[in-house]
Parts: structure tokens; C-alpha cells; sequence
């Protein structure tokens, strides 16, 4: 089942389009994919893509992230131009296809906040593409929900879940999620897990905010039940997610067996309950101490009894003490000059734009 912060019904969306704050068409309106790293979120993006109506953009726009912080208010003319300028030398931009000149003209006439440029930006490419309508996939956004429906009003949230067990699983097989800065041997199989939670639990309190806005799918029914879920999906989108002509059109991960979806039942390499066969018991003791009643209240079944899930003095400081650390940590980088200090490495970028990289619709 997806999980609806508030009654369902046929005619559900009728009361929030005669919003006065939202007056745009529901069927029109741009959709932001979010959830912790690992939860399918690039998945869920391709499938939304696949269905077609969305402009196609497989770029970066990391504006309330790092663009924000890194150059501060777009109110202010000299911080636009200064992100502009950076981000034109970016990957995003090269496979954005756009105008720079037209870009430029626009985001410093109309930009007054990290809405407005990705508006900006989205908008300008679905013109190009000739589609009514645009999505932005970006994990790290579910830490920002309040601020982009502060920015764009009119925007639609689509929350994935996965189990946390299963996200810690896929961090070690990466080599070990290690967002916290002491973290320097190779483990982090409790930290990362407590990160999940953490993300989680912050897209849940902001989406709870506006529930007629806001939904939450659990990755392992989008993947063993597509059908069903996309069609609630698409009811609450107001936009056909036709299953049949999504597998047809495979963009991006739907090309790769290990990321499909999970009707045909013969494929080996099945992406939920990997942590039953990766993580030894004591793993998992250690996990569901941390994560039990989360886990419970989303649905996920424990495999431990409650006298076997450890607490020792460690688990109980992590548990406590990482939540506080991750949301001090966010707090300085949108709050204070900290943000200034944000890493472009992500953004790729180039000294010069080759024509040659402009990737638009390059799967």
C-alpha cells in the first residue's frame, strides 16, 4: 500500500487545486522525487520519465544543497551572478541544452530564491521538449521540503522508502557510508543506519506539514507490485503512469536487471531482503536496536526478539547523538557562513562548455 497522510477518495485533489496558493492544474504541476540515498529515488525518477509528459533532464540541480549555501541569498544580484557563473561550467548545464544567453537573461531579471532558479531551469527545458510538465530527482531534498514548498508552492512530493536494513546493506557493498568525519575505518554500518532514520524521520515531520501535497511508496512494493502502486501514484500526480509503456520506453535504470521492477519472478537478483543474506545475526541485533520501532511504524517486520537487539552504551550513543549531530550539522550549513564553505565537486565542473557534451536526452 502507499502511505497517504490523509483520506483517499476519488475526487481527492479537487479541494487542493481550489487552493488559492496553488491555483496551477495538478496535472501540471512539477514533482520532486525524494528519500534517503539508496532508496530507489533514481528508480522512481527514470519510471516518472518513462511514462512520458516530463521533460527529460539527467543533470544536477543541487540549489538548497550546496547552490544556496555556497553563494547565499538570490536576492542579491551579485550572489545570482556569481551561481550563475558557476553553474554554467557545470555537468548540469551542459546537459540542460539550454541558451546561456537566454538563461542568463532570465535567472537574473526573474531568480529571487532557490525555487525560482530551478523553476527557471525546468521550465526552459520543458519548453524545449515541448511537455507540459517537469520532475527534479534529488535524495538530499528531503531534508529541504519545507524550503522548496516555501519557493515553489505549487510543488508535489513524492517520498520513497526502503528498508533501513536493505539501505545498509547497499552503503557497505559501496565500500562504507561514512558521513560523519571521525568515521575513518572501514565500517559504518550503525551510523549509516541512523542516517536513514534520520532522513526519514526529517521528510516524514516536513511532509506531515502538507498532506495534501505529500505522499509516501515503499520501494519494495514499487518493485514487486508496480502496477498497483504506480496507479496510486499516478492518481495522486493526476498523470498516467501506465506500467506497460513505462517497461517499453526503460529509461535509465529500467535498463539495468538489478534495479528493475520484480513482476517476473525468474530474475535471481532480487533488491529487497538482501539484509536477510548479507548481515550476519549479530548485524542485524545491532541494527534493529537501533532502528526497531522505526522500522515497526513503517510497516518492516523485525527478525530479532527484544531481548536479542543490543543496546550497549555505544548503540545508545549513537542513537542519540548522531540525530543531533546530523541536524546541527544541517542547521550551520543553511544558517550560518558554514554554507560557504559547501563543495562544488559535485557539479563537475568545466573550464570551458564543449558543445559536444551537451547530453539532453542521452540514457
Amino acid at each position: 500500500m502507499l502511505y497517504w497522510p490523509f483520506v483517499r477518495h476519488k475526487h481527492a485533489y479537487a479541494t487542493a487545486n481550489l487552493d488559492s496558493n496553488n491555483p496551477m492544474e495538478r496535472n501540471k504541476r512539477p514533482v520532486f522525487v525524494v528519500g534517503c540515498h539508496r532508496s530507489g529515488t533514481n528508480l522512481l525518477y527514470d519510471t516518472l520519465l518513462s511514462a512520458g509528459g516530463f521533460a527529460v533532464y539527467r543533470g544536477l540541480l543541487p540549489v538548497y544543497k550546496i547552490l544556496v549555501p555556497r553563494f547565499g541569498t538570490f536576492r542579491e544580484p551579485r550572489n545570482r551572478q556569481r551561481m550563475l557563473d558557476t553553474w554554467l561550467c557545470s555537468k548540469g548545464f551542459r546537459r540542460s541544452g539550454l541558451d546561456s544567453a537566454n538563461l542568463t537573461q532570465k535567472v537574473l531579471s526573474e531568480c529571487k530564491n532557490g525555487g525560482d532558479f530551478m523553476r527557471i531551469v525546468m521550465e526552459e527545458i520543458a519548453r524545449n521538449q515541448h511537455v507540459p510538465r517537469w520532475a527534479i530527482y534529488d535524495p538530499d531534498n528531503v531534508l529541504h521540503i519545507h524550503r522548496i514548498k516555501r519557493d515553489i508552492p505549487e510543488a508535489l512530493f513524492v517520498h520513497i522508502i526502503r528498508d533501513g536494513r536493505d539501505i545498509a546493506v547497499s552503503l557497505k557493498k559501496m565500500g562504507e557510508f561514512r558521513p560523519f568525519p571521525w568515521s575513518r575505518k572501514p565500517r559504518g554500518i550503525q551510523e549509516t543506519a541512523v542516517y536513514w532514520k534520520w532522513m526519514v524521520r526529517t521528510g516524514q515531520r516536513h511532509g506531515s506539514q502538507i498532506p495534501q501535497d505529500y505522499i509516501e511508496i515503499r520501494y519494495e512494493e514499487l518493485v514487486s507490485d508496480p502496477r498497483r502502486t504506480l496507479a496510486e501514484l499516478g492518481e495522486f500526480l493526476d498523470h498516467k503512469l501506465d506500467y506497460d509503456l513505462i517497461q517499453s520506453t526503460g529509461l535509465g535504470r529500467l535498463r539495468e536487471s538489478n534495479s528493475s521492477f520484480r513482476e517476473d519472478e525468474r530474475q535471481k537478483d532480487n533488491p529487497v531482503n538482501r539484509w536477510k543474506e548479507k548481515l550476519s545475526t549479530e548485524e542485524v541485533a545491532e541494527l534493529e536496536g537501533l532502528l526497531g520501532s522505526c522500522l515497526e511504524e513503517l510497516g518492516y517486520g523485525l527478525a530479532t526478539a527484544p531481548n536479542q537487539r543490543k543496546q550497549g552504551l555505544r548503540q545508545q550513543w549513537i542513537r542519540i547523538a548522531y540525530p543531533i549531530f546530523l541536524s546541527t550539522k544541517l542547521w550551520l550549513k543553511v544558517n550560518t557562513p558554514v554554507g560557504r564553505f559547501a563543495n562544488l565537486s559535485v557539479l563537475e565542473l568545466a573550464e570551458a562548455v564543449d558543445s559536444d557534451e551537451v547530453l539532453l536526452n542521452k540514457h
